[in-house]
């Protein structure tokens, strides 16, 4: 049995709905469809992390400051207006495509490649993330809507202006989040997330920004403050690839440091003749492959971290909507989250 999303609208839902799944078919009979797992450049994530040995020994707590997912979207709700006032930013994204690269970034390297293993430690990170209580909440999560806005020389809608959506609608078409895996590896490291529709730019990435390195050694001829951190990111789309920030010495003197990237970017023509997302999961779910498919637990406990999100903001007063523009950055209450921690986000 085959399913796409959506997997429930909350814990309980998707706990009657794997009991009713359950009922007819066994487990192993059922894929679960996520196509983000299916995406070339997400199934890269478990070989550049495990398959080079140079990444493993500074991927954790002691060496990583934070770690940065972004998803943005330059289109709006394309029609789909009806099931958006359902969903909303963090049901559409967050459950289900963030969470799962969240866990291909933090999970610890499984036995086999395979769909028991694999799916096993995707699972005890989703368990591992701190539970959101009414204060993470507040603090924690931003909700934004967008309203008009010009994208180009051209002038969007707003959300509330999209066919069937409601006038008055509070439902959230941007989510950014603050969160931790409480595990050994990423004791205190916060990952921030945030997802968006009629953003500036399109762009799914992973940024891994390691912490800095004492400059006392430059002090004396450079402003240690220029020197930014090292980072790693990873580039889902588009322009799929992965770069390396470091630091190197302009050639003469004095004494001069600046950032260079080392880039890996993927030949278009290889990507183009590579099976797209669905065909590849269709066809492991053909052979049998349940790898890349969420697992009944897998969904119940990304679900259960959403649910003290969707509690928070059940309690709370909604945020003044719409509170961004169109093809803007976000929100501004969204800088004001990653700001208050010294970081920033990065630029769209």
């Amino acid at each position: 049995m085959i399913v796409e999303k959506p997997y429930g609208h909350d814990l309980e839902s998707c706990r009657k709905l794997n009991r009713l799944i359950h009922a007819i078919f066994s487990e192993e009979d059922v894929y679960r469809i996520d196509h983000y797992l299916g995406k070339e450049t997400v199934q890269n994530i478990l070989v550049f992390r495990f398959a080079n040995g140079i990444f493993e020994p500074v991927w954790n707590r002691r060496y990583v400051d934070h770690v940065q997912i972004t998803v943005a979207e330059t289109i709006g709700v394309e029609g789909r207006g009806g099931y958006y006032e359902e969903a909303g930013a963090l049901r559409d994204m967050v459950q289900n495509h963030m969470l799962q690269l969240v866990s291909l970034v933090a999970m610890e390297a499984p036995i086999f490649f395979d769909g028991r293993w694999v799916r096993d430690e995707k699972v005890k990170v989703l368990e591992a993330i701190r539970p959101f209580t009414l204060d993470d909440v507040l603090d924690s999560t931003v909700r934004g809507q967008y309203g008009r806005g010009r994208c180009g020389t051209q002038e969007a809608p707003g959300y509330r202006e999209e066919e069937g959506v409601s006038p008055d609608s509070k439902t959230e078409t941007y989510v950014a989040l603050k969160m931790f895996v409480d595990s050994w590896r990423w004791a205190d490291v916060p990952f921030y997330l945030r997802t968006g529709k009629r953003m500036k730019r399109r762009s799914t990435e992973i940024a891994v920004e390691f912490k800095r390195p004492p400059t006392l050694l430059f002090r004396d001829s450079v402003d240690a403050k220029s020197l930014g951190p090292n980072l790693l990111t990873m580039r889902i789309q588009p322009d799929e690839g992965i770069s390396l920030r470091f630091h190197t010495k302009v050639p003469g003197s004095p004494l001069r440091i600046r950032p260079m990237n080392m880039d890996f970017t993927y030949v278009p023509t290889d990507l183009a003749a590579a099976p797209t997302a669905y065909e590849t999961l269709l066809l492991d779910a053909l052979q049998g492959d349940n790898t890349l498919f969420a697992r009944n637990d897998e969904v119940e406990a990304a679900w259960d971290v959403m649910g003290g999100i969707l509690a928070g903001w059940a309690e709370l007063p909604p945020p003044d909507f719409p509170n961004d523009a169109a093809c803007s950055a976000g929100p501004e209450a969204a800088n004001d989250l990653i700001q208050a921690d010294r970081r920033r986000w990065r630029d769209l």
